[in-house]
């Protein structure tokens, strides 16, 4: 069954290696096979990565993307040593997000990933005040 994704005027997707935008109406698209698909709202640039947990998303998003994505894993794996020497409490859900990506599962990792950036997001305000 394919997968049916809606995009708002102007709305950017990558899927694969392309980045896709939509004109100036509503669409519906269709798309059938086992190819990476990233919409415009989980998509992070390099600007963006200015957190531990934010550099770490960017790297699994190029696995995510790319054909081989064990090329990232050395990269990943520096910055997840950075966060869990600063941030020890880090380790238990870095352990997780580990396991799924040597499973395969980098869309996974993307996913539980986020919930880390809130939880960094959270502990950054705290230290601010």
């Amino acid at each position: 069954m394919p997968l049916k994704i809606e995009l708002k005027p102007g709305e950017r997707l990558i899927i694969g290696n392309a980045l896709i935008t939509n004109d100036k109406e509503r669409t519906k698209i269709f798309i059938d096979g086992n190819v990476p698909i990233l919409r415009e709202k989980y998509v992070m640039t390099p600007e963006m990565a200015d957190t531990p947990c934010k550099r770490i998303y960017f790297v699994l998003q190029k696995m995510y993307l790319a054909k081989d994505p064990k090329i990232y894993h050395k990269e990943y794996f520096d910055f997840v040593g950075d966060l869990t020497t600063a941030a020890p409490s880090f380790i238990p859900d870095m352990n997780d997000i580990n396991g799924t990506i040597l499973g395969g599962d980098y869309y996974g990792a993307l996913k539980k990933m986020m919930t880390l950036i809130e939880k960094e997001a959270s502990l950054l305000q705290i230290a601010m005040k």
